[in-house]
């Protein structure tokens, strides 16, 4: 994950968030006490939870925020020794900005008291659950006075939204897993949509599209809720009204969380930019609360518990008093618009007439400039005779416009009194110096109009903060529904179908739901198989066969099925997960100092600390960035330790021993990537087919290393004259002491030739072309490194 993620995502999802991370010290140290404010969402959420000395929930919670800022306090790093968190957090968050601060501010008692004074009523449970939770309590008073005295935002009193979140309700997905299954980002390309993210995000709104982000990297682990969730799909796919009455009412929403964020900070100064901010967000809010009872009238025929629990929550009559609030000041066609120059206008008029003597002059004066500024241009272009028209952007203010060939206009150019002129093709834009003095005065009368309108909208947003929990109500409702109709709609693209919880993993011909999006045709559908008594798969194969995207399905299927969507297969059931992890891929890391097998050995260390019997562990290819035995003995150790636990486990791998295991371990099952030999028309070359269907048993195939074209096995009358080479070929090796690089060579081309005579029982090679080239191949080996 880079931590700029969530701008990957989507270009409106740019990072926003400021997090304080605390830990305890002596034998407290591993309590670690978190809070976080999204600067675009008003909501305060904080953590505490006991962590292990690799600290992966941290991390893992810091990547899903994906914070813009990280703030630690200055004993963590000060005095030339940093304490271990601080080191990780550093380490895994490069391009984060980190802010250190006095000890002091991280104060439980001033993180109580700016709770108890910034909480909304309708949040006020949350003191129960974080009375005792110290350290997130910590991190919350230097979190708040962080964000008041260097971010500038000052939140009005009852206010903000403040949550608990243990670390209990979720599953834990580490942040390498989420980039070896590419669920939010492609690794290929950070713009690209061929995610799990891609796959199901046809949200409307930005909450909408957040919360299914967080949902996918943070799966719900709770049977019930996910029954609930998927209720709700089931009936918007059965109800085509519903659906589509939902979707048309949820996409007229705009950012409901941004919004209150906006509302419910109080600027320091008032300048013409917060007030023209705080009149547009007005205009905004009542937009929103004009689209509840539409909402209402959507959900009105709803059946299940989910769907009637948010109708119900929008029965509140706050909303309806809020509206009126607003009503009694604003004018009722006061209207969200598209356009700079239309949403100026909603905003002069906002307020309704007679409410302030003084505005209304204004009013009629800035009317006056504007028609001013339009009869001028209107008698410019009869002067001049020429198809002048008036235009308006922010950035210039009024100017003029005109589409005009070159050739039309007298001496090809425009009269001597325009300036500021620009030309694309045949459209020129250009001013006047008369203009450019009236766009002053009408910013002048602007200005006035703005500052005594912002003084009555702030007093009416006074009193509607004393109702403003039922707006986080909202913002949650259509959000939820927003994802909802998400899921229901990447399901009609699809063969969907609803999963089941029990304590199997059973998948009935399961399919990749990325690959579905990417490939031409549909990709071929498979079968899973877990139980407790069979909690341990080995997979084998050739190369391509199919292996890793196989184990990459099964971890996003079970990913999928836990957020509430429904599952690419025709029957589906999981096992509720309370981790998943993976060991994908055979890269190194330059910017760490880890070689690939370091890497390996790193997520495999992390695997084998954390997982438990509730997990889904997904290992592919372990063992190949060192020796063919020490791989081997890696694999077998990491086996046996494996199948202690009741952890559901897909081992994919190249080493034909592990798949003895089963003889050994009753809850091992052997399957393989089946393929097909295929002998060309002229009868002399043969090629594998792959048929990327799984079937029961190991793989007979040896031939991983070569390409599918060339892959062919030995010719049993070779197999003593390659044994005979190789043997020399070895001997001779084997005497160079030194290591040098033509010797790494050697021994490369050593190892090649020892796959060759593995491979050597099943072949159909014309044998005296196959000695040939062994004899070249000893040839010239004796005259590289002679005895």
């Amino acid at each position: 994950f880079t931590v700029t993620s969530s701008s990957a995502v989507s270009a409106r999802n740019v990072a926003s968030v400021i997090v304080a991370v605390v830990e305890g010290r002596g034998l407290a140290r591993g309590e670690v006490g978190m809070a976080s404010i999204d600067l675009k969402n008003p909501e305060v959420i904080l953590s505490q939870f006991a962590d292990n000395t690799t600290y992966a929930k941290v991390i893992t919670k810091l990547k899903i925020l994906t914070p813009l800022e990280i703030i630690m306090s200055n004993t963590a790093c000060d005095g030339g020794s940093t304490t271990k968190l601080f080191s990780l957090i550093t380490e895994h968050f490069k391009n984060v900005t980190f802010t250190t601060v006095q000890r002091k501010y991280f104060s439980e008692t001033k993180g109580l008291e700016y709770i108890e004074q910034l909480c909304a009523s309708g949040f006020s449970t949350v003191f129960m659950e974080v009375q005792s939770k110290y350290y997130c309590l910590a991190a919350a008073a230097a979190l708040l006075k962080y964000v008041e005295f260097i971010q500038n935002s000052v939140y009005a009193p009852k206010s903000l939204k403040v949550r608990f979140q243990g670390s209990e309700k979720t599953a834990m997905i580490d942040s390498s897993s989420a980039q070896n299954l590419e669920l939010a980002i492609n690794n290929r390309d950070s713009r690209n949509g061929h995610t799990l993210f891609g796959v199901l995000n046809y949200t409307k709104t930005p909450g909408g599209s957040r919360r299914l982000r967080s949902n996918i990297l943070e799966p719900l682990i709770d049977a019930e809720t996910i029954n609930m969730r998927l209720d709700c799909v089931q009936e918007l796919l059965q109800d085509e009204e519903l659906f589509f009455g939902l979707q048309a009412v949820i996409s007229k929403f705009l950012d409901t969380e941004q919004l209150l964020s906006v509302l419910v900070q109080i600027p320091k100064q008032d300048t013409i930019k917060t007030a023209e901010s705080k009149i547009t967000n007005l205009i905004y809010l009542k937009h929103t609360l004009e689209l509840v009872e539409p909402l209402k009238a959507a959900l009105r025929s709803c059946n299940t518990p989910l769907l009637k629990a948010y109708y119900n929550s929008l029965e509140d009559t706050r909303f309806g008093i809020i509206l009126e609030k607003i009503t009694t000041v604003i004018n009722d066609d006061a209207r969200y618009t598209k356009g700079c120059l239309s949403m100026r206008t909603q905003k002069c008029y906002a307020v309704k007439p007679n409410i302030n003597e003084f505005l209304d002059i204004a009013r009629r004066t800035y009317t006056e400039i504007v028609d001013d500024i339009a009869g001028m241009i209107t008698q410019l272009a009869e002067k001049y005779s020429l198809p002048m028209k008036t235009s308006f952007s922010s950035a210039r203010g009024f100017f003029i416009q005109m589409s005009a060939d070159c050739s039309t206009l007298p001496n090809s150019q425009l009269p001597s009194e325009f300036t500021k002129i620009t030309k694309m093709k045949n459209t020129y834009s250009f001013t006047s110096p008369d203009l450019i003095k009236m766009n002053e005065r009408c910013q002048e009368s602007l200005r006035e109009i703005y500052h005594m309108t912002y003084l009555i909208v702030c007093k009416l947003l006074n009193e509607i903060y004393e109702h403003i929990h039922c707006l986080y109500k909202l913002s949650d409702v259509v959000s939820m529904l927003d994802m909802l109709l998400s899921f229901a709609h990447a399901c009609t693209l699809s063969d969907y179908v609803r999963p089941e919880f029990t304590d199997t993993l059973a998948i009935k011909q399961g399919w990749h739901p990325i690959l579905e999006k990417i490939a031409v045709e549909k990709p071929v559908p498979n079968n899973t198989y877990l139980t407790e008594g069979n909690n341990f798969v080995i997979i084998t194969g050739p190369n391509m066969s199919g292996k890793s995207t196989y184990l990459k399905q099964i971890a996003l299927c079970q990913i999928m099925a836990q957020i509430g969507s429904y599952v690419p297969a025709e029957y589906c059931s999981f096992r509720i997960a309370e981790q998943i992890f993976t060991r994908i891929g055979m890269d190194d890391d330059i910017e760490t100092n880890a070689s690939t097998f370091m890497k390996e050995m790193k997520e495999v260390t992390y695997i084998i600390q954390n997982a438990n019997d509730k997990s889904l562990i997904i290992i592919d290819e372990l063992g190949r960035g060192t020796s063919a035995e020490e791989g081997i003995g890696i694999c077998y150790a990491v086996c046996e330790f494996l199948l202690n636990l009741k952890a559901f486990t897909l081992f994919a791998t190249h080493f034909l021993e592990l798949c003895h295991l089963d003889a050994l371990y009753p809850n091992v099952e052997n399957y393989h990537f089946e393929v097909q030999h295929v002998r060309s028309s002229a009868g002399k070359r043969e090629k594998i087919a792959y048929t990327y269907t799984l079937s029961k048993g190991y793989t007979e195939e040896k031939n991983y290393g070569l390409k599918a074209a060339e892959v062919s096995s030995l010719p049993s009358l070779v197999i003593l004259d390659a044994k005979e080479i190789t043997n020399s070929i070895a001997k001779r090796i084997l005497r160079r002491q030194e290591s040098t690089p033509e010797m790494m060579k050697q021994r490369a081309v050593y190892h090649l030739a020892m796959r060759l005579v593995q491979t050597a029982r099943n072949s159909r090679l014309d044998p005296d072309s196959l000695r040939i080239y062994l004899k070249g191949l000893k040839k010239r080996y004796e005259a590289s490194c002679p005895a």
